[in-house]
């Protein structure tokens, strides 16, 4: 346990505890409490609002230049990267992560702040062509009081993705972290106050989403939400959003088609696959988990995905040769067993793993095997309602019209996977298929200078990119008469 002190949250500026209910943060791979704290409350809530309301319209924050908060943004980028090692065993104890990959996710939230930093240094404004006696422009302004609702699974990447943007526009934000994984935000409010960001302008308030978060959602104040989770939720919070004609940034689930043709490099998709599907122990929005494999070699492509499914280190995230570590609690845990039975009950073989593992060092975490699953069909449950866990569905096809067919029939379409030694093959499958994003003979790589987002279920807007800080501005357009003459109205 870190600490038996109750934590801090931080409310319009304020470092106190919170108004409700006492709760634990659990460590995955032990089920032990590492931190203690209350989540806000519905008045906790209101103070924040209120709090980052005042901050905007007074704390001359919306009022910097350009280049002014970007040199903030670019001292939180400094100041993660000088508590590199300590945010990543934080973010360990705090979702179960392997050390390694939380090594990357903190690399990641400094390198978010850096590029929207640079980016904000850099924007420009637009003069649109005239169309009169009058010069025009198309200029951007901050919002307000914008919201960023985010998940468990990558708790500060996902943050700083949605605060290094929202900050850089102007704006004041209330973060809504998981509930089960408080910490990470915590800390970057702590390091943008010491970056410089005036009193209030960040929040941080812990608790049920569906109290907490809903709150949040509906205050008036509030003039933007970008939320990371469950479709559910998502399409909850647009409709909100639609009766308070609210923009929204929703990035929901996925049942992302890995597609593996029959000329593929076999020793690079072997490796892909088990990469999209079980790294971060299959808790990604992004994760493969519906394969496709070319008839003609897939009891060879299979056999060599289960050996190396086989060989995965699962095991204590502190450890960095884990490859992949426990699930983010006993409930979830449970959850995608019963998914498991579910596929084996619609004609599903079990073709490695769908067990826990035993004996020292397992027994007290949410450890669960990698498990693939073969010998169903793609309407099949299990191949089309999002598990997020260790579980791949594996198919084959005959054809690539058929392949298309197959991958596109789903309610989401976040992500994608191509692989393939013909680039022409691969391009125009990888514009066939309906996805946000395609990786081609890749997988689960990331950029912050691309655009990410879903279609359909998957999601609405887009987040990163330099037309990121965009998304948390409202475009105003300008005119400047130029004419010498008064307006010809009155004569």
């Amino acid at each position: 346990m870190i600490s038996s002190e109750l934590l801090p949250i931080c409310i319009a500026g304020e470092w106190r505890l919170g108004g409700g209910d006492i709760y634990e943060s659990l460590y995955p791979a032990t089920g032990e409490p590492i931190a203690r704290l209350r989540a806000a409350s519905l008045a906790d809530v209101e103070e924040a609002i209120a709090g980052a309301d005042r901050a905007f319209r007074t704390s001359g924050w919306a009022q910097r230049l350009p280049h002014e908060r970007a040199a903030v943004l670019h001292r939180v980028a400094q100041l993660i990267r000088e508590e590199a090692e300590s945010l990543a065993q934080k973010q360990r104890l705090d979702n179960g992560k392997p050390i390694n990959e939380t090594r990357n996710l903190v690399a990641s939230a400094a390198g978010t702040f850096q590029f929207f930093a640079a980016a904000l240094e850099t924007l420009e404004e637009t003069i649109t062509p005239s169309r009169g006696a009058f010069v025009t422009m198309s200029v951007h302004e901050p919002m307000g009081v914008v919201a960023a609702i985010t998940p468990w699974n990558s708790p500060i990447a996902s943050e700083a993705q949605k605060l290094a943007p929202a900050l850089a526009a102007g704006n004041a934000v209330v973060v809504k972290p998981a509930e089960v994984t408080p910490l990470m935000a915590l800390e970057l409010a702590r390091i943008c106050e010491k970056a410089g960001v005036p009193k209030g302008i960040v929040s941080v308030l812990p608790g049920r989403g569906s109290v907490i978060g809903d709150a949040i959602t509906k205050h008036p104040l509030v003039k933007r939400v970008s939320f990371t989770g469950g479709t559910t939720t998502g399409k909850h919070i647009a409709h909100i959003a639609a009766d308070k004609m609210m923009p929204v940034s929703l990035e929901l689930g996925g049942k992302s088609p890995t597609m593996v043709l029959d000329d593929a490099d076999l020793d690079h998709a072997v490796n892909g696959v088990l990469y999209g599907i079980f790294s971060s122990s299959g808790e990604s929005c992004i994760a493969g988990s519906r394969l496709f494999v070319a008839r003609g070699i897939y009891d060879e492509f299979l056999t060599r995905l289960a050996e190396g499914a086989n060989a995965l280190r699962v095991g204590d995230p502190a450890s960095e040769r884990t490859q992949m570590g426990p699930l983010i609690t006993a409930k979830h845990r449970e959850g995608i067993e019963r998914y498991v039975e579910l596929g084996v009950s619609e004609g599903g073989r079990i073709r490695t793993g769908g067990v826990r593992p035993h004996g020292d060092g397992y027994d007290r975490g949410y450890f669960y095997q990698p498990t693939i699953l073969e010998g169903l069909t793609n309407s099949a449950r299990i191949s089309q309602e999002e598990i997020f866990g260790p579980v791949l569905v594996a198919m084959p096809f005959d054809s690539e019209e058929e392949l298309i067919a197959q991958a596109n029939d789903s309610v989401y379409a976040l992500a994608a996977g191509v692989w393939s030694r013909d680039f022409k093959r691969a391009w125009k499958l990888g514009r066939a298929v309906q996805a946000g994003t395609v990786w081609v003979n890749t997988y689960k790589q990331f950029s912050v200078s691309t655009p990410f987002g879903g279609w359909r279920d998957s999601g609405l807007g887009r987040e990163k990119g330099r037309e990121g800080i965009f998304q948390y501005m409202e475009q105003k357009s300008m005119y400047w008469g130029t004419n010498e003459q008064p307006l010809p109205w009155a004569n």
